[in-house]
């Protein structure tokens, strides 16, 4: 799926999420660079992020990859 990532004026990272109109603030990331890892969002979701150069700057849309949610 298709999300922007960004970060706002206090340094937050957040990612939306257009076909749901969904925002919501990354609570905790696997990787320090952020690119080839997981993100864990605020309501729960972990997506996937791709691989990317480590100058890339934000906000920036790429696809990321939903994984299952925990049972």
């Amino acid at each position: 799926m298709k999300v922007m990532l960004r970060r706002n004026a206090a340094g937050v990272l957040s990612v939306y999420v257009p076909k749901k109109d969904l925002e919501e603030p990354v609570v905790s990331q696997e990787k320090a660079q952020l690119w080839g890892g997981t993100v864990t969002l605020a309501n729960g979701w972990t997506l996937s992020l791709p691989e990317m150069a480590e100058g890339t700057t934000l906000p920036i849309t790429v696809e990321a990859r939903k994984l299952a949610e925990a049972e």
